[in-house]
């Protein structure tokens, strides 16, 4: 896209914003002359988002098949078509793709307007206000990166993405800052619960991380948007689980040791991982390279570890299946860990 093409895309852009922004807003004046409380409208307004993250869930899901199928011209899950792969595509295609998502990021940074694109940092330290031009140039990288094996997952993408569509158009109607907060916690609770087909979670989430209240107020919007959305997913792809596990029968009260070895080990390697994820931002901050270039150092990094673990592709369903479904030993489960953390801060 040249500089004209770009300046005369940026004009029809503030044309429509500014079109949609004043009806917007006459249209909300209905409110006014209809006696509704302001807690029936924000439980109306939790529908609307609900149903705005459904349809972004089924629109990225059917995005990253069709980008699947597109880059590795095969369907299925990633961690299937890896391990039929040679090895030296499985060391190439995610540099490829983090090349790619790279220069999304790289290109669009033009379309990235003042603001954030974090919706906790918009909730927290901000009014509720999300960018759409980045967010959605986000999206569009999230939505490469995730079909060419890096190590992530697209519910992030899909809750950030709901909860910036729902901040701009409370944006556009001029609406307050606590009711613009209270529809970013409505869009990542229905993107997450629209993701994981999980409406409770997408909830708790929302109310405990997000916002941080659960007061009668708050979290009845925030239920309504996950019940919504996950309606909405479900319409499309069922009620399937992600996993099914073996009947377990509690027969012994020392069982209940490992239990808890199992939550010690398990926050220990959560605080672990959080402690990466900050030294691996850090260590590929400092590098001295474009960002299209740093992505696709990164996507090297998650091809080396694939050629010995393909199950470090993808969001990490198949590997977690796999620990479920077969009798795997501690040390492949333990080596499994350690790839897939490595994978997903280097992506």
């Amino acid at each position: 896209m040249n500089r004209r093409s770009r300046f005369n895309f940026i004009r029809r852009l503030r044309i429509y914003q500014w079109f949609w922004g004043r009806n917007w807003r006459r249209a909300f004046t209905v409110r006014e002359h209809v006696r509704v409380n302001e807690e029936t409208f924000h439980i109306l307004l939790a529908v609307l988002v609900g149903v705005i993250g459904g349809i972004v869930n089924v629109g990225f899901l059917y995005g990253v098949e069709g980008l699947k199928l597109l880059a590795l011209h095969q369907p299925g899950d990633l961690v299937s078509i890896a391990q039929l792969l040679p090895w030296w595509q499985r060391l190439i295609i995610p540099a490829i793709g983090g090349l790619a998502a790279g220069l999304v990021l790289h290109w669009g940074a033009g379309l990235i307007t003042r603001g954030t694109s974090n919706f906790m940092e918009a909730v927290v330290a901000g009014d509720g206000r999300l960018s759409l031009g980045s967010g959605c140039v986000r999206a569009a990288s999230s939505l490469i990166s995730v079909p060419t094996g890096a190590s992530i997952g697209r519910e992030g993408a899909i809750a950030a993405l709901t909860s910036t569509i729902a901040s701009k158009l409370g944006q556009m109607a001029a609406w307050p800052p606590y009711r613009l907060r209270l529809l970013v916690g409505c869009g990542v609770s229905a993107g997450i619960a629209a993701a994981y087909n999980a409406p409770v979670a997408g909830a708790l989430f929302a109310a405990h991380i997000v916002l941080g209240n659960f007061s009668m107020q708050i979290f009845a919007p925030l239920v309504t948007a996950s019940v919504v959305g996950t309606l909405v997913s479900r319409t499309f792809f069922g009620v399937q689980p992600w996993y099914r596990v073996e009947p377990f029968e509690f027969e012994h009260l020392p069982q209940l040791f490992w239990f808890c070895f199992l939550g010690i080990f398990v926050g220990m390697a959560g605080a672990m991982f959080l402690r990466m994820l900050e030294a691996g931002k850090t260590l590929f901050g400092r590098l001295k390279a474009p960002i299209y270039l740093r992505l696709a150092l990164g996507g090297l990094i998650v091809g080396i570890i694939a050629v010995e673990w393909p199950e470090v592709w993808g969001n990490g369903y198949a590997g977690t299946h796999r620990i479920l479904t077969q009798n795997m030993a501690m040390t492949a489960v333990l080596g499994l860990l350690f790839a897939k953390l490595v994978a997903t801060v280097s992506a």
